[in-house]
């Protein structure tokens, strides 16, 4: 696998992935949910608000990047907001 150049940042960001896909399988399956109505105005269960934030979070960090105003940190710490608020509302 040395053709794919892994660093320890990428290692960490494809484990907690795998760490978040596990446990909502886990929690789905444990305490299963019925779907709720938020401000998007569509049914979205805790998995569907997963797949939300982290496609939204994908888009953060590359606009981020591509405007580079500054460190990537600062776009993490607004992902984590971003997450907060998908959870919350949608």
């Amino acid at each position: 696998m040395a053709w794919m150049a892994w660093t320890w940042p990428t290692a960490i960001f494809f484990i907690v992935i795998a760490s978040l896909l596990a446990l909502f399988t886990v929690l789905a399956i444990r305490r299963p949910e019925t779907p709720r109505m938020g401000i998007l105005q569509i049914e979205t269960t805790r998995g569907d608000r997963l797949f939300i934030t982290l496609l939204g979070s994908a888009f953060i960090n590359l606009a981020w990047l591509g405007v580079g105003v500054g460190p990537q940190w600062i776009a993490l710490i607004i992902c984590a907001a971003y997450a907060a608020a998908v959870f919350r509302w949608v």
